[in-house]
């Protein structure tokens, strides 16, 4: 079966990644910025992105860069940031049309790229300090940001867990940094942690669509001027031993209850068995016809979702469900008891050949959308391995059950964590 490949081809300080497909009517651009975490610099980190989104010195507005946008075909440009275990990601992406589609014999591709190149290496700064307007602007929205994961409960209780069980880990620090570092960063603070990220970074540049890689490769090296750099990597192997598992409560002013349970699973991505992991998880909790989704909210209706995730880079496995708070003991011990099931290898073949069904399927889909194709090829390259999408595939097919017991046989629990109200709302 033909799946997406991607071409690497490396530059001075940056990989360039293609994937030659005539599937979408749009060329898609992703440039990412990875680098460890760091609790010093993430509350920076989070903030620089959007401020380089907000103008350049070309498009000196807001406006002037939308509008800019809307002149390309109505281009799409936005930035994000997330965690890959313990890398904090910064991502550029610009979607625009494929001018073989369009009337027009502009060359839209490379006008795309010389626009993310405006923004990257020309941003809206003099005399080494970022524009003080767009600065306040921006350390506003990004509080609000913070803030939002306080006031949405399911968000907080998943990122409550992960401050209790990684306390002296990189990985508990915030992708969107502390709310209280904001408003001591200054406009040239900022303008320096900008020169730093964009000589010391990882830079791995992503275009997708109906292109010639050759005409790519040469616009990408004319325009993205970046410096050699040595990465900088983390030991994604450093295990955590378990000693004894953690409960924590914390009550605040809400109807249901919030329960997240964090594992270690002693595997990451790149591992021989993280395939049997990934079958696990959906026979355990990630799909609708798993034990989880099953036992703790279909049959013993003790919750109004129960659903688990494995964090690929950090070799963790997240559970989480919405409960009412006399529920909790009942809950947590099914949920435990369905991974001592599954420790047991009691689960069929039948479940399993469903899983790898569901996961065949998701994967596809995955590829079938660019934003998506890309994040799965980025595994690689946080990851420092090379596992083709077609192996990908077929290794998942041949996932055994004696691997999957295997796998589910390192998992270990490490803390509960449960977001309740107070007795009154029990």
């Amino acid at each position: 079966m033909s799946v997406a490949t991607e071409q690497i081809k490396k530059f001075q300080g940056f990989n360039l990644h293609t994937v030659k497909t005539d599937k979408f009517k749009t060329n898609n651009i992703v440039i990412k910025w990875k680098t460890p975490l760091e609790k010093e610099s993430a509350t920076k980190r989070a903030l620089l992105p959007y401020i380089l989104q907000n103008s350049s010195k070309k498009y000196h507005t807001t406006t002037a860069l939308r509008s800019y946008l809307e002149e390309l075909y109505g281009a799409t440009f936005f930035v994000d940031l997330s965690k890959k275990g313990e890398y904090h990601i910064v991502s550029f992406s610009l979607e625009i049309a494929n001018e073989k589609f369009l009337s027009d014999p502009n060359p839209l591709l490379k006008k795309g790229l010389e626009f993310l190149a405006e923004i990257i290496f020309h941003p809206n700064a003099s005399d080494q300090a970022f524009d003080e307007h767009t600065l306040e602007n921006e350390k506003r929205a990004l509080k609000q940001r913070i803030q939002s994961v306080y006031d949405d409960k399911m968000r907080y209780s998943n990122f409550r867990l992960i401050q209790e069980m990684c306390k002296e880990e990189a990985y508990s620090i915030s992708v969107n940094g502390e709310k209280e570092e904001v408003d001591a960063i200054t406009a040239k603070d900022l303008y320096a942690y900008y020169e730093k990220a964009l000589n010391e970074d990882q830079i791995d540049v992503y275009i997708v669509g109906d292109l010639e890689v050759e005409e790519v490769a040469g616009y990408a090296e004319t325009l993205f001027p970046f410096k050699e750099r040595k990465i900088k990597t983390i030991d994604r192997k450093t295990a955590h031993a378990v000693e004894k598992d953690k409960e924590i409560r914390e009550v605040q002013d809400i109807k249901q209850g919030k329960l997240n349970i964090g594992y270690r699973t002693n595997v990451v991505y790149g591992d021989e068995d993280y395939y049997a992991l990934q079958v696990f998880n959906g026979i355990y909790g990630g799909f609708s016809h798993s034990k989880l989704f099953l036992n703790v909210r279909e049959k013993e209706s003790l919750a109004y979702y129960a659903a688990s995730r494995v964090e690929s880079h950090k070799g963790l496995l997240l559970v989480m469900s919405g409960i009412d708070q006399q529920n909790y003991q009942k809950a947590v011990s099914i949920i435990n008891e369905q991974l001592n099931l599954m420790k047991k290898g009691e689960f069929t073949e039948e479940e399993i050949m469903q899983t790898k069904a569901v996961i065949h399927n998701q994967m596809l889909e995955t590829l079938d959308t660019p934003r998506g194709m890309i994040e799965v090829f980025y595994h690689n390259a946080v990851s420092g391995t090379d596992v083709e999408m077609s192996e990908w595939l077929q290794r998942i097919s041949k996932v055994s059950k004696e691997e999957v017991q295997e796998v589910a046989g390192k998992i270990e629990l490490d803390t509960v964590y449960f977001l309740t109200g107070s007795e009154g709302n029990a």
